[in-house]
């Protein structure tokens, strides 16, 4: 199981802040691609992705959505049909089903709580799983040997500046995709596809 973690320093962490303008509601189409990316092939959804959306905007930052969707049983009943034109009322229906304290299921398969970033890297630590950042100044992913159960992190267009000394203190290895920058969701493409290559 691969595990994607997006973190958007401004995507919103309230349903009422989602506007029809998705690039109006803090970049929260980047989050949708990147979301876009990590599970859709051609005419089928990965079954072997696990995504972690980190929103870190206003009004009560940060929020943890984790996404495994149910891909068996009646759809409406035992689950959602995930398309993409769907994805951002299921975020904003998401954002507005929070209830602080607990880890709620809003759809099968689509939890949210109130959780940082470092919260979650750390609990993915605990668990055994090895931590990497996609950083353009890492080691390049094709020389390097990939865990079996990879977590792989990916921040919005500002990165993680205001993260820098904590993110010190949880381990991981920082790699690139090769020497040019690319879109979050293209990252992820790009990582699902060398992962594919592999039989990870």
């Amino acid at each position: 199981m691969r595990e994607f973690v997006y973190f958007s320093s401004t995507a919103p962490t309230s349903g009422k802040y989602i506007k029809e303008d998705l690039m109006q509601s803090g970049r929260l189409d980047i989050a949708i691609h990147s979301l876009i990316s990590s599970f859709f092939l051609s005419h089928t959804i990965r079954e072997d992705v696990k995504l972690h959306l980190i929103f870190a905007g206003p009004p009560d930052p940060q929020k943890h959505l984790e996404i495994k969707p149910v891909l068996n049983g009646e759809t409406g009943g035992d689950k959602i049909y995930l398309n993409k034109k769907d994805i951002a009322k299921i975020i904003k229906k998401m954002l507005y089903k929070y209830i602080p304290g607990i880890k709620k299921e809003v759809f099968p398969g689509y939890w949210i709580e109130k959780k940082s970033l470092i919260q979650v890297l750390k609990e993915l630590s605990a668990e055994g799983k090895e931590i990497y950042f996609l950083d353009e100044k890492g080691e390049d992913i094709r020389s390097i040997n990939l865990s079996r159960s990879p977590v792989l992190v990916i921040g919005d267009h500002h990165g993680f500046p205001s993260l820098k000394k904590e993110l010190k203190r949880i381990s991981h290895k920082k790699i690139s995709i090769g020497p040019k920058t690319y879109f979050a969701s293209h990252t992820i493409a790009i990582v699902n596809n060398e992962l594919d290559r592999r039989e990870i």
